[in-house]
């Protein structure tokens, strides 16, 4: 008689958090995530909604996770300094989580509210961090944006092996960082 392999949705998120890193977020399917914890694929229909539940379940955990990076990092900050350390909390949230990053960076559609909320608490972050710069709503808005690119255009290429000149990529990082900053107080 075998014993059945009790599992619950947390470990079965985190298995795919794992997979997602190790071997990048298209890897994480119902089958990885199955022989992994032993169990057969029906058994995980109890703890999540098909592989887009799983998937959706996985991107909830890395909105929840890079929003508590980006808001530990600013704790205690405030104006450049703070969008500083929001900017290397999200650098080293890339590099410690490869395979969910991608996962943060597709907007939710309408029909998935929680996730769209996990989302909205990272833009208010960074929104609170830039609130220093006394932006109009939609300034604000483009500000956010921008800034999002420049930390994803980079860290994507950095993780990706995009940069090979021997220069210091941490001083090209923080370069990059305080010109778009001071550019914030441009008129």
């Amino acid at each position: 008689m075998t014993l059945r392999q009790r599992v619950d949705r947390a470990q079965i998120v985190q298995i795919a958090v794992t997979l997602a890193d190790e071997m990048g977020f298209e890897a994480v399917t119902l089958a990885a995530v199955a022989e992994k914890l032993g169990i057969r694929i029906p058994s995980l229909y109890h703890h999540v909604d098909g592989l887009p539940g799983l998937r959706s379940a996985v991107t909830l955990w890395a909105y929840q996770n890079l929003h508590t990076a980006l808001q530990g990092a600013a704790v205690g900050k405030a104006g450049e300094n703070a969008g500083r350390a929001i900017a290397h909390a999200y650098r080293a949230f890339g590099h410690a989580h490869p395979g969910i990053y991608t996962a943060t960076l597709r907007a939710p559609s309408p029909d998935q509210p929680e996730l769209q909320a996990a989302g909205q608490d990272i833009v208010n972050v960074v929104a609170q961090v830039l609130a220093h710069y006394s932006l109009e709503p939609t300034e604000m808005i483009h500000a956010v944006r921008a800034l999002r690119s420049l930390m994803h255009g980079f860290v994507h290429l950095e993780i990706s092996g995009g940069f090979k000149l021997a220069v210091d990529l941490d001083e090209t990082f923080q370069r990059l960082i305080d010109l778009y900053l001071r550019g914030l107080k441009a008129p």
